[in-house]
């Protein structure tokens, strides 16, 4: 026997309560009618009296406000089904969100309201930009290597006629120009190994990133004397899989960072926690900071805001985490300090292949 919707009884309430986006009913002048449950977990909110009775320009940034209130008024009074737009939303703990918002008519006792479906795209949009960044800072390092490949041969050229020049003669300046030219081909065979880090032919291991840590910091002696540090590692029996070494590199590099960015006296904070399958570890300074311009640029190979300094560190630290299928994050204000934070998964097993 076949089943008919036209025959069947369909709680369609309870279609709309349960659905996974999140569904307004609004009036005329953008008061919430209505909202379904997944509007709760979207807006941070544990009941629906939060929401329902307010205007939807209280959880709407003002840059939207105007568009909105016109696609408002051409669905009461067209009885239009708008399209797809993106919009973005204020949070109940004040986070801004990125929203996709379809408005369309809806009936009730030959009354006409507005019904919003919208639904939180902020980790799809930081997901595609990462992946830019991503390929963006992969193009960067090839390019870079190519051009550290192609400079490196005829510097090398260079410093061995150097030196048999200094076998037949003698100048207080050849001893200058050998150690100039020595720091010239580190600082490439750096931007090789950081541009192809699959070069470290290094094998997979478990790591405990809280031994890594504090092993680190001590490496950092003559430095603590004026700079306080704190140390908040939780979860410390929770390993990654990974490159040891290039940990090792990647984490000295941002410790030395804010260490370096505190002029005088001042703090470093460093924490080590287990959340959502991830290991996160958090380095905060009270340092100058960092223009907010220039934060997208770090991990660029030869961008840095040191003035003597190559950008090769922070692109190193880069390349391992991205290798390593993690994320960083920077936020940093000027006068203030800044926060690093790397996120790493942790492998349920640790059979390696």
């Amino acid at each position: 026997m076949k089943l008919h919707i036209e025959s069947t009884k369909i709680d369609f309430h309870q279609l709309i309560r349960n659905s996974l986006n999140s569904i307004w009913i609004i009036g005329k002048e953008g008061e919430i009618l209505y909202c379904n449950r997944a509007c709760l977990d979207m807006f941070k909110v544990t009941c629906s009296k939060e929401i329902i009775s307010k205007n939807i320009w209280f959880f709407l940034h003002p840059s939207f406000h105007e568009k909105s209130k016109a696609r408002l008024e051409r669905v009461l009074t067209n009885n239009e089904t708008l399209e797809k737009i993106e919009v973005q939303m204020i949070r109940n703990d004040g986070e801004i969100i990125d929203v996709e918002v379809v408005t369309l008519p809806f009936y009730l006792e030959n009354k006409v309201f507005g019904q919003v479906i919208f639904q939180d795209i902020t980790l799809r949009k930081a997901a595609g930009q990462l992946l830019k960044d991503r390929e963006k800072l992969a193009s960067v390092g090839q390019i870079a290597a190519g051009i550290a490949h192609e400079v490196k041969n005829p510097l090398s050229s260079v410093k061995g006629f150097l030196q048999l020049i200094k076998e037949t003669q003698s100048h207080p300046y050849f001893d200058i120009m050998e150690d100039e030219l020595e720091k010239a081909l580190n600082t490439l065979q750096n931007l090789l190994q950081v541009s192809k880090p699959d070069l470290h032919d290094e094998p997979l291991i478990p790591i405990n990133l809280c031994k890594e840590l504090t092993s680190l910091i001590n490496l950092f002696q003559e430095r603590l004397y004026s700079i306080q540090v704190e140390l908040d590692l939780r979860d410390s029996e929770m390993e990654i899989i990974g490159k040891r070494n290039l940990f090792q590199q990647a984490f000295f590099n941002l410790i030395k960072n804010a260490l370096e960015s505190i002029e005088d006296k001042g703090k470093i904070r460093i924490e080590h926690f287990y959340k959502d399958d991830l290991i996160h570890i958090k380095i905060s300074d009270s340092g100058l900071g960092i223009p907010k311009e220039k934060l997208k640029m770090l991990g660029t190979p030869f961008f840095t805001t040191k003035s003597e300094g190559t950008g090769l560190g922070l692109t190193q630290v880069f390349t391992t985490i991205h290798e390593h299928h993690g994320n960083i994050s920077i936020h940093s204000e000027l006068g203030v300090g800044t926060t690093i934070h790397v996120q790493l998964p942790v492998k349920k097993c640790y059979h390696l292949t």
